[in-house]
């Protein structure tokens, strides 16, 4: 477990076993706070074997893994959101995306209230920390194209068919 300069307990775990790669799962104060592709966020030995005794991140790994099989579609973890008041918005209007279906940033955007800030929704969705639970992956382009992914076009294509399999 290691703590933060603020004082709150951090726990990380490694996310093995899902087709998209490695997911690193980090939970602050027993919510979840992040997921991540790869293992770039991932600490020792000791983080991941103290992280087997977190509530929290069980939960998400077996609720990544119960979406992974085709049998979940919504999640129902506690998260901890990091970001701005706008940031923020954007990632809680995202988890209202069903599952298998997708929108275009402005769509999103006037979701929120703020027609003109399509940009700035694609700024939010490229710093969620959450990836897969917020599913930024189901936002794409006005025209319909995939676009702008922070684990890459390639695993934007998987999740999106994936969820169309399972719809």
């Amino acid at each position: 477990m290691n703590m933060l300069e603020n004082g709150t307990r951090m726990q990380r775990r490694v996310f093995k076993d899902s087709p998209v790669g490695p997911l690193t799962l980090i939970s602050e104060e027993g919510k979840l706070r992040d997921v991540q592709f790869g293992l770039e966020l991932a600490g020792d030995s000791r983080d991941r074997a103290s992280a087997s005794m977190c509530p929290v991140l069980r939960q998400a790994e077996r609720e990544l893994a119960e979406y992974f099989e085709g049998k979940r579609r919504d999640f129902s973890l506690s998260l901890t959101w990091r970001g701005t008041s706008f940031q923020n918005r954007v990632w809680k209007v995202l988890c209202e995306i069903p599952f298998g279906s997708t929108c275009s940033y402005s769509d999103l955007a006037r979701r929120i209230g703020s027609p003109q800030s399509a940009r700035a929704v694609g700024v939010a969705l490229g710093r969620n920390p959450i990836v897969i639970l917020v599913p930024c992956h189901r936002v794409i382009g006005a025209d319909g194209s995939l676009v702008g992914f922070g684990g890459g076009l390639e695993i934007k294509r998987k999740l999106l068919e994936h969820e169309a399999q399972y719809r």
